[in-house]
């Protein structure tokens, strides 16, 4: 006797929501939480009606140390998104992978002149910067013993871990990337 449902078995939600790896999950709980915490503080305000919009003045007028960690962190993103999307160890691999190693260093490292969530003393992100700084070469060192599994696991987590999901949170109501796309 066969049992009919809904969706054919490879289909199933229970089989999808097995088959998710686990930076999937991440993301899935990152975006949860930034919209809880987006929620929670645009309550805060009275009448707030957010729009979209697109302006560089706040970028235009922040401090240089800030300007070159956004324009680092952009640059470390599209690069990632490149190598993420395209097949590994393609000719260009290397040639990106390293740009990328330098996005994220100057990224990493020029947080460390940024202390504006806590006024003049460092928070917990400085934490992840740390991490990254210490990462990255462990990252390239995997792929020079031709562990590749190891380095695209410590290259991926990196690039989930520091630039989606601390990106994620770089989108906060008040905060630089808030202010360049919305309006309360």
């Amino acid at each position: 006797m066969t049992i009919k449902t809904v969706f054919p078995p490879t289909l199933s939600p229970h089989v999808l929501v097995r088959k998710l790896p686990g930076w999937a999950w991440q993301l899935i709980g990152a975006f949860a939480i930034y919209v809880i915490v987006t929620g929670v503080m645009l309550a805060g305000y009275e009448d707030a009606h957010v729009q979209l919009r697109l302006t560089f003045d706040p970028l235009l007028q922040a401090e240089l140390p800030v300007q070159v960690h956004v324009t680092g962190a952009l640059s470390a993103l599209f690069i990632g998104l490149i190598l993420m999307a395209a097949p590994k160890g393609f000719g260009f691999h290397r040639t990106l992978g390293w740009a990328w190693v330098i996005a994220m260093t100057v990224t990493a490292g020029s947080s460390f002149f940024i202390t504006g969530i806590f006024e003049n003393a460092y928070s917990p992100i400085h934490a992840l910067s740390a991490w990254t700084l210490l990462g990255l070469p462990f990252g390239i060192a995997a792929a020079r013993r031709r562990k590749i599994a190891q380095h695209r696991q410590q290259m991926t987590g990196m690039f989930i871990g520091a630039m989606v999901i601390a990106g994620l949170f770089t989108f906060l109501p008040g905060r630089l990337m808030w202010d360049l796309f919305f309006t309360l």
